[in-house]
């Protein structure tokens, strides 16, 4: 099916001749609405298009009942994604396309390969994590991922049907594509134009974004929504006026530029970790632990530093790299080191109507390591996250970076640590020296994820472990082998 997008003439102003309506399509029907920019995605289909297959559990974007797929365009090719459609705000959607699981099934109106093999498997019991399940393999089947079990970790079945549900998973994987997929492409704009309403703005590119945000520069910034969207439901608090940047091409973007990495902020965490699979890989596994593949589809970077949290685990990965932040207000900009962004807990170096732009990586010598300690593997916050860099030369520690998350207000550098490494052996004496200066730069507390002792103890263990994992990998290995 093909269909045509209206085209709005591109504004020289911001709220000239803008659209204030957004469309998107739904399952391939065309839509076009003036939303309430706090409408949820989930809500939205219940309630407006009585598609009731969509599920809410959790409405926090942990259980994955709500799960639907979403496509949108990445330069000349066709991106699909998992998404919890409880915590994905109406506007994020412009441009874009959703499939539920009602139009999923094949043209004759049989199911497709995903679901019959959800039944011939017996992968579903009391039915009601489902739709969510069928919603998150379809998506990676489309996207040709054999990792059946990271696909399906943000999905929770309260039945505990696990194995089936892989198994189904694993039956689909080589069968033929659904015949709609091939009509996807036609669903989504071409080209994306700016909205602009009384209590939400949707720039176009980061120029309207910077002055919009000069004349309201208390609005809610919104690019993922996987923190905000719970602002919403959980909280019930008011977002408006609301600025929708994640589909800014230019915010989106990782390239090389003068010798460093530059990551646009509104690069998603999934993006982020193809990225560092190549070059930072312990990063990359790290990133594999942030929520599920469905958080990961909407969370971006700049979301994970900008709030600010003392327990977001890419802000420690980050220091440690030396990273730098790109900051914009109107047409300046700055650029600080991340470390010097978190001020105090809950408060950052952000001037009002300035914005996280980018983030510098520089290259580095040495070796790089990331380690996080949670309750469970997937879907947690950790208690302690570690992240370290060391560049030794002729057996010499030449420069050192430690960062943590968890262990302080703030995500941290352990600089007295530092010290106590720069110019030493890089020897199990010199670590261990360094694991107790760790005591001079943090003073954790205890909270229902740790003790501080344990905190402590552990942020001294990791440091170790990266050590011993450096310097005799095979010791590792075989403590690995031996675990219960």
């Amino acid at each position: 099916m093909r269909w045509e997008w209206i085209t709005i003439p591109k504004s020289d102003g911001i709220g000239d001749a803008m659209a204030e309506h957004i469309e998107f399509s739904i399952n391939g029907t065309p839509v076009r609405t003036k939303p309430d920019p706090s409408t949820t995605l989930l809500d939205y289909l219940r309630i407006e298009q009585g598609l009731t297959g969509t599920k809410e559990g959790c409405n926090e974007g942990d259980c994955g009942a709500c799960t639907v797929m979403v496509s949108e365009r990445h330069g000349q090719k066709i991106g699909h994604s998992a998404v919890n459609a409880c915590i994905l705000f109406l506007p994020q959607l412009h441009g874009k396309s959703i499939r539920t699981v009602e139009g999923v099934s094949c043209t004759n109106g049989s199911p497709n390969c995903v679901q019959q093999a959800m039944v011939d498997l017996h992968a579903s019991q009391c039915g009601f994590c489902t739709p969510g399940f069928v919603m998150s393999l379809v998506s990676g089947h489309l996207n040709r991922s054999h990792s059946h079990n990271d696909v399906i970790a943000g999905n929770l079945c309260r039945c505990t049907g696990y194995a089936p549900i892989v198994r189904a998973a694993e039956a689909a994987f080589d069968q033929e594509l659904p015949a709609w997929s091939k009509d996807i492409a036609d669903e989504i704009a071409t080209e994306r134009y700016s909205v602009a309403s009384h209590d939400f703005f949707i720039p176009g590119n980061v120029e309207e974004l910077a002055t919009w945000l000069t004349a309201n520069p208390d609005a809610t910034i919104v690019a993922g929504a996987t923190d905000v969207g719970l602002w919403a439901t959980k909280q019930l608090r008011e977002i408006r006026p609301t600025c929708f940047i994640a589909g800014i091409p230019e915010l989106g973007r990782i390239q090389r530029q003068n010798g460093r990495w530059l990551v646009g902020a509104c690069a998603t965490l999934s993006k982020f970790r193809r990225f560092a699979g190549s070059y930072f890989p312990s990063l990359s596994e790290l990133i594999r632990r942030f929520g599920s593949v469905q958080v990961r589809n909407s969370a971006t970077v700049g979301g994970n530093i900008a709030n600010g949290s003392p327990i977001g685990d890419l802000p420690p990965a980050l220091i440690a790299l030396g990273a730098q932040l790109v900051l914009q207000r109107g047409n300046v900009t700055r650029t600080i080191p991340i470390g010097e962004f978190f001020i105090d807990y809950g408060k950052q170096d952000l001037l009002p109507g300035e914005f996280l732009r980018a983030i510098e990586i520089p290259d580095h010598k040495g070796t790089f390591g990331c380690y996080k300690l949670s309750k469970r593997f997937d879907q947690d916050i950790s208690a302690v996250c570690g992240c370290f860099r060391i560049w030794a030369e002729d057996g010499v520690v030449r420069e050192v970076r430690l960062a943590f998350g968890g262990m302080a207000a703030t995500p941290k550098q352990a600089k007295e640590a530092e010290k106590s490494l720069i110019g030493q052996p890089w020897n199990e004496a010199a670590v261990r020296c360094a694991m107790d200066k760790l005591s001079e730069d943090f003073s954790p507390i205890s909270d229902m994820r740790a003790s501080a002792d344990y905190r402590m103890e552990t942020a001294q263990n990791m440091l170790l472990r990266f050590f011993v994992e450096q310097t005799a990998p095979e010791e590792v290995t075989n403590v690995l082998e031996v675990q219960p």
